[in-house]
């Protein structure tokens, strides 16, 4: 039976762009903005990195136990990147079946895993100018200079782009970004999404 005020069917939303583009950021926001909203929900990635409270609040798992996992398909997508591995729990297909709309924080490099897995998906990718996104990795302190620029140079390759995407500039004052970044959403959760 279906819960009232879902949609028909749900949406999977991949939230994609380079490190320090300000991706967290932006969904802190919009999970805060939706916390009273049950058609919305945001997923926990599962991730080869400790819990420290300075990161996005995931499931840290060691690279042993996420191997278990794939081999057990416990992922509805998987990637790796900069050296760990992202999983996204494969429990989300089932909730957007249910007509659920999900926001992710994905990968480009896994986008086509990402159309392949949901059969209605939207990309949101969040981007910014090079000189600001080498001075927020800057300010993180986890990297060296020479990381940081690999992650500015990384190639990723070219997705389908088979679903919905618009792209959000984080370069200037985050409440605008931020309000973009919430308009967006609810423009893929009415089915307005065409116009974003």
């Amino acid at each position: 039976m279906e819960q009232p005020g879902l949609p028909r069917s749900g949406v999977m939303i991949a939230i994609v762009g380079p490190s320090g583009a300000g991706k967290d950021s932006l969904i802190n926001a919009a999970r805060a903005h939706y916390r009273d909203d049950p058609r919305i929900g945001f997923v926990r990635r599962v991730i080869t990195r400790p819990a420290d409270g300075a990161t996005e609040d995931h499931v840290p798992v060691t690279a042993g136990e996420f191997e278990r996992r794939a081999r057990t398909g416990r992922f509805a997508v998987r990637w790796d990147a900069h050296g760990l591995r992202y999983g996204i729990p494969v429990e989300t297909s089932d909730e957007i079946a249910a007509g659920r709309i999900l926001v992710a924080n994905g990968s480009r490099a896994a986008l086509d895993a990402f159309e392949a897995a949901y059969p209605a998906c939207a990309v949101i990718e969040v981007v910014a100018r090079p000189e600001i996104i080498a001075a927020r990795l800057a300010g993180r302190g986890r990297e060296t200079a020479v990381e940081v620029e690999r992650r500015l140079t990384r190639d990723i390759g070219h997705w389908r782009r088979g679903c919905p995407h618009v792209r959000i500039d984080n370069s200037g004052l985050i409440e605008v970004a931020r309000q973009r970044f919430i308009d967006a959403i609810d423009a893929i959760a009415t089915g307005s999404d065409k116009g974003v």
